[in-house]
């Protein structure tokens, strides 16, 4: 860490950023002062010396309360991590002493966690059951992004056109991506279909930067045609809902339509494009540098699946 960096963080104290997030919380100094169990004047000397440490106004104060200014609103933000961040910090040290032997991190995309990683983590955990995994659900993108930032050990997602960068990858599972309609669609006849025939209906699908999405609005660009998506949803069950309903079509990885079938009575069709045929991946910033823990997981995930034993 460079020494600037270094003297930055040693001038921030916690327990100021603590009454920092309660003033902005309660909007007041004195409400904070009382709920903290603090006097007013020390929290007001609090934040005066956490300005000086940052070098800008935070706060500005009037009548009836405090006001965030623009680097405040910054700070409230950042606090809030740091703040998050020493609680997991405490709950993980704790699960020490019951005698769990090591945590391991993972983020994946919504078509690893419902497709794949039950089993496969149900499986891990069966044979290593002092090991813990923290699984959370992103966006590809922003799993390859916490991945290189170090946020978590491993990522699972879909890589997309512009791969991996500079961290590593293995192959996880693949799945092809079905269209879903409800039963007796005018599509649903059919034995597979291009993606562009699906442009005439009406589209639901997740939220912007799934892959998904991303590679249904490459495809309507390449085809000259508007992507008619009127719904967006953040889960595949709301997805199948809102197609049961009649309020379009959507493209959901052909595993999880499979899991998802007793939600509504749909129909499914394979697409013929190439770009549906996908395939998930395993991203670490280098394998071999992994703690013991993850890089036990990773050699376990990157195990073909019919050869795993439970």
């Amino acid at each position: 860490m460079p020494s600037n960096e270094r003297n930055f963080a040693r001038r921030i104290d916690l327990t100021s950023l603590q009454l920092f997030v309660a003033v902005c919380e309660l909007g007041s100094i004195a409400r904070a002062a009382q709920r903290e169990f603090i006097a007013a004047s020390a929290v007001s000397k609090r934040l005066s010396e956490l300005e000086a440490a940052v070098e800008t106004p935070l706060l500005q104060r009037h009548s009836r309360g405090v006001r965030l200014t623009p680097a405040g609103e910054s700070l409230l933000h950042h606090a809030r991590t740091v703040l998050f961040g020493l609680e997991r910090m405490q709950g993980e040290l704790a699960e020490y002493t019951e005698g769990v032997r090591g945590h391991v991190r993972v983020h994946a995309n919504i078509s690893a966690i419902v497709q794949f990683l039950p089993e496969d983590l149900g499986a891990f955990a069966r044979q290593h059951s002092q090991i813990k995994i923290d699984l959370q659900e992103h966006l590809s993108p922003d799993v390859l992004q916490a991945v290189q930032e170090g946020t978590t050990d491993l990522g699972i997602c879909n890589l997309g056109p512009q791969g991996s960068g500079s961290l590593q990858s293995r192959p996880y599972r693949s799945d092809r991506l079905v269209l879903v309609m409800p039963a007796g669609h005018a599509l649903s006849a059919r034995d597979a279909i291009n993606f562009e025939e699906a442009l005439d209906w009406d589209i639901v699908g997740l939220h912007a930067g799934s892959s998904i999405s991303l590679a249904m609005r490459v495809a309507a660009a390449q085809a000259g045609r508007t992507l008619r998506q009127r719904i967006q949803v953040t889960g595949l069950d709301a997805m199948c809902r809102m197609i049961d309903n009649g309020l379009g079509v959507g493209l959901l990885p052909d595993r999880a339509f499979a899991l998802m079938r007793g939600v509504g009575h749909l129909a499914a069709v394979p697409l013929r494009d190439a770009w549906a045929q996908r395939e998930l991946r395993l991203v670490a910033r280098d394998f071999a540098a992994l703690p013991p823990t993850a890089r036990l997981l990773a050699e376990h995930l990157a195990t073909p699946a019919p050869t795993r034993t439970a």
